[in-house]
């Protein structure tokens, strides 16, 4: 371990690893297990829980593993766990979880950046980004990839799916399936993220292929069910009309919007979601 300075508060019982760099102001308790190759800026908090991998960087002001804003929590050990490189900037707090799950997690390689809020048992995959002031209820489950823009809101047990897109200043009350942009109030489809596939080197046929899916899904004005009995019916089999219909399926909070017009008309699909 190195330090910029003395003025730390460690528990002699933590577990860090080999090079670790902690600054100044920095509290670190007991039950915290920190992996090598971090750095953890200074007047950071990690709290009872902590297990966090390797090569993370912790930036000033952070609070990791606070005790749950659950009024149900009573103070059974739970933890939060961080993957390895991950970068937690300024300022951001996260919650270790409740009984209901034991444990929130961050997965590798995201990026959580100021002032973001991941409350209580929620799970996020892998290469995640959270934009400046992203707010997470508890028990929320986001996919692989997914990123979310500035100032989003993500209402309680939501899903989203790995590779969507949310734009930023949105209100997430209902689940998001994966590969989609979603944006505007009420949240609603756009199109697929179409960006974000290609840089993660999906072909166009399967980026027209899922395409496909969604056209029948948020375009046809189908109900659920019927909209999912069609993709089936007309789409061939592939991995990826696998995965949406069984996210569909699975969408106990119900799905976001269909596709709506810039003026707030709805387009065909706009009402398909509660069948």
């Amino acid at each position: 371990m190195s330090y910029t300075d003395s003025l730390r508060v460690i528990h002699p019982n933590a577990k860090i690893g080999k090079n670790v760099t902690i600054g100044p102001f920095t509290v670190i308790e007991e039950d915290v297990v920190i992996g090598d190759n971090c750095w953890i800026g200074s007047n950071v908090n990690i709290l009872n829980g902590a297990r966090i991998g390797e090569g993370c960087r912790i930036f000033p002001g952070a609070v990791i593993s606070a005790v749950p804003q659950d009024l149900k929590y009573k103070g059974e050990p739970t933890t939060l766990v961080l993957g390895n490189n991950v970068t937690v900037r300024e300022c951001c707090t996260l919650n270790r979880g409740t009984s209901a799950a034991n444990t929130t997690y961050i997965g590798d390689n995201c990026l959580l950046m100021a002032y973001v809020h991941v409350a209580h048992d929620c799970i996020i995959a892998e290469r995640c980004i959270l934009a400046n002031n992203v707010t997470l209820a508890g028990h929320i489950d986001i996919g692989r990839n997914a990123t979310l823009g500035g100032l989003v809101a993500v209402h309680q047990f939501v899903r989203i799916g790995e590779q969507a897109m949310i734009g930023g200043g949105s209100l997430v009350r209902k689940d998001v399936p994966p590969f989609v942009t979603a944006a505007r109030e009420p949240l609603s489809y756009v199109g697929i993220n179409s960006t974000g596939l290609r840089r993660r080197g999906f072909s166009k046929e399967d980026m027209h292929h899922i395409e496909d899916i969604y056209r029948i899904l948020f375009v046809r004005g189908l109900s659920v069910r019927k909209a999912l009995t069609t993709i089936e019916k007309e789409l061939p089999e592939s991995a990826y009309r696998t995965q949406i219909t069984s996210f569909v399926r699975d969408a106990k909070r119900g799905l976001m919007k269909g596709f709506r017009t810039t003026s707030g008309a709805s387009k065909p699909g706009d009402t398909h979601q509660e069948g």
